[in-house]
């Protein structure tokens, strides 16, 4: 089947809009996609900095579309495994080696698809599987958040920390967050979050001490040589969970300050299609709305590469197919 869509042939070329042929093994369906969504891991492959890169390959790992009548959202875990603790061996996250979702139709495994959330429109419902996925599980899953509690959101604006906000404050936590611009702190406080800092700021991990007094959950992205500053800002017992490294190598954990507290560090990863059906009943239950930055036409979707990779977002962008 021939069909327009976004491919990359090669690491560090550019997104091309251009008829592309796909295949559909007799265990898999066509679903007429709507809308999809970037992630920063799109941007990794385009780059050549992902593992076990499989070119050309349309990109994409969120989408919402049709399938007999009825609008679908795409769990993007392939292969998740038995195992709750972690993904099995031969995981893979949708959009390569797969095609992904930025394309007019995507040959898909019926067990990854699921009902869309009746109070999301397909904009908002393509921005949700992955990035809200990855949120969920680090913050239920791993960081056993609970209702009352003080959570420290890192580096706030991405697409899994806008979720991990969004679902924190519908849960009831109390939430501060970091950023490089205080646009997006004040962003993230018309959101439900009570405040935040600048950590270009030199004072800034002393600021956070001195607003909330410790935290019980604590959700980053970065690591790097700041990375043993938060573990001194965890409460007794609390929780600290990684999703990503940007910053690089973790140095200079005081192991006193780790055992004497009992802080559980965690590392988290996508999430199983339990946890995603978790997600999803959440969702639908506190109609929760994602935050959408910005929404282009599939046909620009390398205009919306280059977006993405200048960092001025907050929350998800979006390529709309119906445009």
């Amino acid at each position: 089947m021939i069909v327009k869509a976004g491919i990359l042939n090669a690491i560090n070329q550019k997104i091309s809009y251009t008829d592309v042929r796909i295949e559909r093994s007799e265990e898999e369906v066509l679903v007429r996609l709507t809308a999809s969504s970037l992630n920063r891991r799109d941007l990794w492959i385009q780059e050549g900095l992902y593992a076990r890169i499989q070119l050309p390959c349309i990109p994409g790992s969120d989408g919402c579309g049709w399938l007999g009548g009825q609008e679908v959202i795409l769990l993007p875990s392939i292969n998740w495994g038995e195992s709750g603790s972690f993904q099995s061996k031969n995981f893979q996250v949708l959009g390569m080696p797969h095609h992904g979702t930025c394309s007019e139709y995507i040959a898909i495994d019926p067990q990854l698809i699921y009902s869309k959330p009746n109070h999301l429109d397909h904009i908002e419902a393509a921005s949700l599987p992955l990035s809200g996925l990855t949120a969920w599980r680090a913050l239920m899953t791993q960081g056993h958040a609970q209702p009352g509690q003080k959570i420290l959101i890192t580096g706030i604006g991405g697409g899994v920390a806008s979720f991990v906000l969004l679902f924190a404050v519908a849960h009831g936590m109390e939430v501060y967050v970091t950023s490089g611009t205080q646009d997006k702190i004040d962003k993230a406080v018309s959101l439900g979050s009570k405040n935040g800092v600048n950590y270009k700021d030199s004072r800034a991990f002393e600021q956070l001490s001195e607003m909330a007094s410790g935290f019980d959950v604590i959700i980053d992205s970065a690591g790097g040589p700041d990375f043993h500053k938060l573990l001194r800002l965890a409460n007794y017992g609390g929780h600290v969970v990684m999703y990503g490294g940007t910053l690089g190598n973790i140095d200079h954990i005081n192991p006193q300050n780790l055992f004497w507290k009992q802080i559980t560090i965690k590392g988290s990863t996508m999430g199983s299609p339990k946890e995603f059906r978790e997600m999803l009943d959440f969702i639908g239950d506190k109609k929760v709305k994602p935050v959408i930055d910005r929404v282009f036409p599939l046909s620009e979707i390398d205009e919306a590469f280059n977006y993405m990779r200048s960092g001025n977002h907050f929350g998800k962008i979006v390529l709309d197919h119906t445009r």
